[in-house]
C-alpha cells in the first residue's frame, strides 16, 4: 500500500492527527500545577520553517532523487525518537545534527541502490520504522561526515497469509493498525500490542525485541517470529521458514534484536492465531506489595498461561487506577479463541486468595461470548485506560521530569532486588528532585522464573537543567539494576542510551563475537554506528 501522506509529528509519536491538542495541554498543564504546587504554562509549538537547521552535508545523485530527499520537514521528522529528552528538544526547536537526507525506498531494488551509495561513500545509515525509540535508537551520531536516515514507510504491504499453518507474511514497513485490519476479516490476529502499537512497525518491534500484549508465555515478538529477510552491506540474509530447528544458533535470533547496527530488515514471517472470543478478567486487592508479588509467582508457576498477570504496588495503583495508595492490584485476565476461560480465572483467583487477595466473586467478569468481560470496570478499567491512553507529548515541556526503566530478575532475588534499586532510586530522586518526588514499579511481564518490573518515576525539573537532571537519575538507575544483577531492558531496546550499561552486563567474549559480525556483515560501520557495539 501507499504510505501514510500524513506528516509525522517532530515533537511527539504518531502523525499530526495523533497531536495533542492546544486544550488538551492547557488541561494537562493544569493537572501538573497541582501535582507540583506552582503555576506552568503550556510551550508554544515551533513552527517548522522557523526552526533552523544545519545545511545538508551530502549530494543526493540525481538516480535516486526520486525516493531520497533533503528537504526540510523530512530532516526534522526524522531528528529524533521518541524518548522524552529527544521531545523536549524538539518542543524547544533545538535540531541539533540532523539526518543530511531521507531515503524512502518503494522496492527492494531502491533498498539495495540507496545502501550501495551510502557504503560507497562512507554516509552513516540509520534504519527507521516508526520512530518511538526511546532509547536514542534512531539518532544520529554525533561522529558523522554525512548521514542518511532509511525510512521503511513505502516497504508496508501484506504480502501472504497463510491460514492453514496460520502465518502472515509481513514487509517491515507496515504498521500496527495496517497489519491488523487486513487479518480482522479472516478472523485472525498477531495480537503484539506494544504500548507503541498505533504508532510502530513490525521490523521496528523485530528489530527491538519488542514487548506486547502478553504478560505470560508470548511476550516477546521473538515469539511470533518464524523467519526474517534483511540486507546488509554485504548481501541478502533470509532465513527459512519454519515452526522451529535445532540446526545450530538460530540465524533469526541474530536479526531479532539487532536495533539496525547489521542489517536493515524487509520482511518476516509471523506466527498468527485465531481473535480470542472468550475472555475472563478479575482485579484482585492486596494490603502488601510483596506478599502480592509471591502470589503472581505462584500463578505463573502453575502455569495457566493468563493472558494479563500484572501486579501494581500501591503508588502505582492510587496513581493510576484509583486505589487508595495503600493497596496493590493485581489484574488477571485470560483470553481464548476456542475454550471458555471462567475456570482458568477462578483456578488464579483461588491462588491468589490463597496469598491474602481480595475480590468478590461478582467482581469476575466472565465473557463466554456475550462481552461481559470486555466492560472492565473499577480500578482494572481506570488503569487500562491510563496504560492505553499514554500520549508522550502531553506533558512535555511543563516542568515534570517523567520517565520509566525496566529490567527483570529472577524470583529468589526479587524481593532484595526491588528493595536495593528503590532506595537507591529514592536517594537520588530526593536529591535531584525534591523530597516530593514519584516512584512506583509494577509487573509488565512475568515468567515461571521471574518477573519483568517496571519503573516509573517523576517530580518538579529544573527549567533548563531538565536534561542534566535526567542524566543523573537515568545513570543512577541503570547502575542499580546492573548491580543489583538484573538487565539493563527488557523491553526498550539497547540503543545508545543503554549501551554503556550494556556493555557491563554482556559477557566480554560475546562482544567481541558481535563486533566480529557486524565486520563481516557492515565492513564499513556504515549502519547505526553506537547501537549495541562499535565498527571495527
Amino acid at each position: 500500500m501507499a504510505a501514510r501522506e500524513e506528516r509525522r509529528s517532530f515533537w511527539t509519536w504518531g502523525y499530526v492527527s495523533d497531536e495533542p491538542t492546544e486544550t488538551q495541554r492547557r488541561e494537562a498543564a493544569l493537572r501538573v500545577s497541582a501535582r507540583l504546587g506552582r503555576e506552568v504554562h503550556v510551550p508554544p509549538i515551533p513552527a517548522i520553517e522557523d526552526i533552523t537547521l544545519e545545511k545538508s552535508r551530502i549530494e543526493i545523485p540525481s538516480r535516486l532523487s526520486g525516493f531520497v530527499r533533503a528537504d526540510r520537514a523530512d530532516r526534522l521528522t526524522h531528528t529524533y525518537g521518541g524518548h522524552r529528552t529527544e521531545l523536549l528538544a524538539a518542543l524547544r526547536g533545538e535540531f541539533r545534527n540532523p539526518p543530511d537526507a531521507v531515503a524512502h525506498p518503494r522496492t527492494e531494488s531502491e533498498l539495495e541502490s540507496v545502501l550501495e551509495w551510502c557504503d560507497a561513500n562512507r554516509h552513516t545509515v540509520v534504519p527507521y520504522g516508526g520512530g518511538t525509540s526511546v532509547v536514542w535508537g534512531v539518532k544520529v551520531p554525533d561522529a558523522t561526515d554525512g548521514a542518511v536516515t532509511i525510512d521503511l514507510d513505502n516497504l508496508n504491504a501484506v504480502c501472504e497469509i497463510d491460514d492453514v499453518s496460520r502465518a502472515g507474511k509481513f514487509q517491515a514497513g507496515i504498521l500496527g493498525p495496517d497489519l491488523e485490519a487486513p487479518l480482522r476479516p479472516r478472523g485472525l490476529t498477531l495480537r503484539h500490542f506494544p504500548q507503541s502499537f498505533p504508532w510502530s512497525t513490525v521490523g521496528g518491534w523485530v528489530a527491538t525485541r519488542s514487548g506486547g500484549h502478553y504478560a505470560t508465555n508470548h511476550t516477546h515478538i521473538d515469539d511470533f517470529v518464524e523467519s526474517t529477510r534483511m540486507l546488509t552491506p554485504a548481501g541478502w540474509m533470509e532465513t527459512r521458514r519454519l515452526p522451529g530447528s535445532g540446526a545450530g544458533p538460530s540465524p533469526d535470533r541474530l536479526v531479532i534484536g539487532s536495533e539496525g547496527a547489521l542489517g536493515i530488515i524487509t520482511e518476516c514471517w509471523l506466527r498468527l492465531q485465531k481473535r480470542p472470543t472468550f475472555r475472563a478478567n478479575a482485579g484482585v486487592r492486596f494490603s502488601d506489595w510483596h506478599t502480592g508479588c509471591d502470589a503472581v509467582r505462584a500463578i505463573v508457576q502453575a502455569k495457566l498461561w493468563p493472558a494479563n498477570l500484572r501486579i501494581l504496588d500501591p503508588a502505582e495503583a492510587g496513581a493510576n487506577a484509583g486505589l487508595d495508595g495503600e493497596t496493590a492490584l493485581l489484574i488477571i485476565g485470560f483470553e481464548s479463541a476456542d475454550i471458555p476461560q471462567g475456570e482458568y480465572l477462578k483456578h488464579a483467583v483461588t491462588i491468589a486468595r490463597d496469598h491474602g487477595g481480595l475480590v468478590d466473586d461478582d467482581e469476575l467478569l466472565i465473557d463466554d461470548g456475550d462481552g461481559q468481560a470486555g466492560r472492565r470496570g473499577g480500578a482494572v478499567g481506570a488503569w487500562r485506560n491510563a496504560f492505553i491512553g499514554v500520549n508522550a507529548g502531553l506533558t512535555n515541556g511543563l516542568g515534570l521530569m517523567s520517565d520509566t526503566f525496566e529490567t527483570a530478575i529472577t524470583w529468589d532475588r526479587w524481593q532484595e532486588f526491588d528493595s536495593t534499586v528503590r532506595a537507591r532510586m529514592r536517594r537520588v530522586l530526593d536529591e535531584v528532585l525534591g523530597d516530593g518526588a514519584f516512584l512506583s514499579c509494577r509487573f509488565t511481564h512475568v515468567y515461571p522464573d521471574g518477573p519483568a518490573p517496571y519503573y516509573t518515576f517523576n517530580g518538579a525539573a529544573q527549567p533548563g537543567a531538565e536534561n542534566e537532571q535526567w542524566q543523573t537519575i537515568k545513570d543512577e538507575a541503570l547502575a542499580a539494576v546492573v548491580d543489583a544483577g538484573g538487565t539493563v531492558t527488557h523491553h526498550h531496546a539497547v540503543g545508545r542510551m543503554h549501551r554503556p550499561a550494556w556493555d557491563r552486563q554482556r559477557p566480554e567474549l560475546f562482544g567481541e563475537a558481535l563486533k566480529a559480525v557486524k565486520r563481516r556483515l557492515d565492513p564499513n560501520g556504515i549502519l547505526n554506528p553506537g547501537v549495541l557495539v562499535d565498527a571495527g
